[in-house]
C-alpha cells in the first residue's frame, strides 16, 4: 500500500450529495484520517453495489486512492452489523452528523470523537436519549478545546456551591448570581455539579446540560445555525401544544 492509497479504513458516512449524473460526493469521518471528502464514481447507478452500502449510521470500511481529502473512493463495505436508529431518534442522529460537519476540521484525527460517535448511535438506538446527546456533546467540545469547567465559579475561582445559583457565559464559564430562585439561563449549583460529573438523570440537570452545551456550540458556530436542532425544537414545541 502506498501513501496515496488507503485500504479498509473504518469510517462513518456523515453526508452525501449528487455529483455529475451518476456519482456522489461523500463526507466521511474516518478513524485514522479524521474527516475527509471523497468522490464516489458511479455510486448513483441503479446497479452499483455502493447504493446499498453508502448510508448514514452504518459502520463502514472504505478504500480510496489519491489525496486523503478529495480522493477517489475505490471500495466500500459494511463493517459488521449495527442496529438501525428507530424513526423517533433519527433527527438526533442527524444532529450528531451536522455537529461533526460544522465543527470538525478536515483531516483532523480525533479517536475519542470517533468512538463517542459510535457509542452515541448505539445508545440512541437503545432509547437512551437525551443522555446520549449530552455525553457526545461533552466529548466533542472537550476534544476540540471548548470544554467548560462547571465545578468552579469563573468570577471568584471558588468551587460551585450546590445551594447557590449560577449563570453560564460562553467564553467565561459559570458566574454566581444574586437571585435566590432560578430564572431564564440560571442554573442551581447542584445541577451544574451533576453535569460536571456526567450525571444527567435529573430533569433539572438535563436542562442545565442542554442549555450550557447548546450555548457553547452556538458560540463555536459563530452565527451558523443547525438545521437539525431547529427541527428538533420545533417538534418539541408541537408535542407540547398537542
Amino acid at each position: 500500500m502506498t501513501a496515496r492509497r488507503k485500504l479498509l479504513e473504518p469510517a462513518w458516512l456523515l453526508h452525501h450529495r449528487p455529483w455529475s449524473d451518476t456519482s456522489r460526493i461523500l463526507e466521511l469521518m474516518t478513524r485514522g484520517y479524521g474527516r475527509v471528502t471523497l468522490f464516489a464514481h458511479g455510486a448513483r447507478r441503479p446497479n452499483s453495489p455502493l447504493r446499498s452500502v453508502l448510508r448514514p449510521f452504518a459502520p463502514l470500511l472504505v478504500s480510496w486512492s489519491g489525496r486523503q481529502d478529495g480522493g477517489t473512493l475505490t471500495n466500500a463495505e459494511l463493517a459488521g452489523v449495527a442496529p438501525a436508529p428507530p424513526p423517533a431518534v433519527l433527527m438526533s442522529c442527524y444532529y450528531l452528523n451536522e455537529l461533526l460537519l460544522k465543527l470538525l476540521a478536515h483531516e483532523d484525527r480525533h479517536d475519542a470523537i470517533y468512538d463517542a460517535y459510535a457509542t452515541a448511535l448505539a445508545e440512541l438506538a437503545a432509547g437512551a436519549e437525551p443522555e446520549a446527546l449530552r455525553r457526545f456533546e461533552r466529548v466533542l467540545l472537550d476534544e476540540l478545546g471548548y470544554g467548560v469547567d462547571l465545578a468552579r465559579d469563573a468570577g471568584s475561582g471558588r468551587p460551585v456551591d450546590p445551594e447557590r445559583y449560577y449563570h453560564f457565559q460562553p467564553g467565561q464559564g459559570v458566574l454566581a448570581v444574586r437571585e435566590e430562585a432560578p430564572g431564564p439561563g440560571v442554573h442551581a449549583g447542584r445541577d451544574l455539579l451533576s453535569v460536571a460529573h456526567g450525571e444527567y438523570g435529573l430533569p433539572t440537570a438535563q436542562r442545565a446540560a442542554r442549555g450550557i452545551y447548546g450555548a457553547v456550540i452556538a458560540h463555536c458556530l459563530e452565527g451558523r445555525g443547525l438545521a437539525s436542532r431547529d427541527v428538533m425544537l420545533a417538534m418539541r414545541r408541537r408535542g407540547r401544544e398537542e
